[in-house]
């Protein structure tokens, strides 16, 4: 199965670390150095959730040379905060893109959306011989959650905006997909939450304030997290990759979502990769589960991919997840 189209929504606004030093009393130093942040999306007017995927779709679609009228199933990563809740994403974006004879259906969770999509995907045809063509596509703006001024979500700081999509097609050029390693550990699972507009605190007038994510235990959080995260990075790409034939030192790029520059550091050093072999999405900030594909195609732009390379998407998100999926190129 061959991952043949990639597109990239990003807004043209943008909070840069002088902004979000300003708004949160981090110094900019530290936002720019440590946080990672030179720059991050956000965005604009229209720039809503899922819009943002349909536009990511239709540069993907253009991208494989695939007409929307040809894909059997529609993938949907848009998040959860979007233009409606309790609305199904995928079914519009699907409509929108005039793709009538695909069966599309919502994926959730969070930023480790993006890699368990492209697994399911190559599952799909697996399974059923009838499934020639599946788009992956979704939008993030969950930087609309945070509070700069809150101290307990400060990593949160990086959350960004924008879509980004991919076609997967049984052959062509581009990317076959190989193995996949995933993980879960439901001990994070209410670690970090919007703790209104729920069934357990319906949303009132008078808890608005209260509609933006929030951590009850910041310190215990970091701690737990510390311990575990690092090293389930690294677990999801080696089984990745035992699964799919190489080692995690002989990949020629690793595409990981946007974290802290030293964890980012870090995971690369585990691993026995170079930081050369990777693109540290800097001037982008987090755009959740969009930042592999992001990762993925400003490498295949930057003409920094051959045929036969070896590549590792890796992320993780909040409740909490770490996924990993390998590729080679076409």
């Amino acid at each position: 199965m061959i991952l043949s189209g990639l597109g990239i929504y990003l807004p043209s606004t943008h909070h840069d670390a002088a902004h979000i030093a300003a708004a949160s009393g981090v110094p900019e130093n530290v936002v720019r150095d440590k946080l990672g942040i030179q720059r991050k999306t956000v965005p604009g007017a229209d720039d809503h959730t899922n819009a943002m995927g349909i536009h990511a779709a239709r540069a993907a679609l253009a991208d494989a040379g695939v007409a929307a009228a040809t894909v059997d199933v529609l993938i949907g990563i848009t998040e959860e905060h979007k233009e409606f809740p309790v609305w199904t994403a995928a079914i519009k974006t699907a409509y929108e893109l005039g793709a009538t004879r695909a069966w599309a259906y919502d994926l959730g969770q969070k930023c480790g959306t993006a890699i368990l999509a492209l697994k399911q995907a190559k599952d799909l045809m697996l399974a059923d011989g009838s499934v020639n063509t599946v788009l992956i596509a979704g939008g993030y703006r969950n930087g609309d959650l945070v509070d700069y001024t809150d101290p307990a979500t400060r990593f949160l700081n990086n959350l960004a905006a924008g879509g980004g999509a991919a076609v997967v097609t049984r052959n062509g050029k581009g990317f076959e997909i190989l193995g996949s390693a995933l993980r879960t550990d439901g001990s994070f699972s209410q670690d970090v939450i919007v703790p209104v507009g729920g069934t357990r605190a319906p949303l009132t007038g008078a808890n608005l304030d209260q509609f933006r994510f929030h951590i009850p235990d910041q310190p215990g959080m970091r701690a737990r997290l510390e311990d575990k995260s690092l090293s389930n990075f690294v677990g999801v790409m080696e089984d990745a990759c035992a699964r799919s034939g190489f080692a995690p030192q002989d990949a020629s790029y690793i595409g990981l979502l946007h974290m802290k520059r030293s964890a980012h550091l870090d995971v690369l050093q585990r691993i026995g990769v170079p930081a050369s072999r990777s693109i540290y999405l800097e001037d982008y900030g987090h755009v959740g589960q969009i930042d592999p594909l992001l990762s993925l195609k400003l490498a295949r732009d930057a003409g920094r991919l051959k045929p036969g390379d070896t590549v590792i998407l890796c992320a993780a998100g909040i409740g909490y997840v770490w996924n990993a999926l390998c590729l080679r190129c076409t």
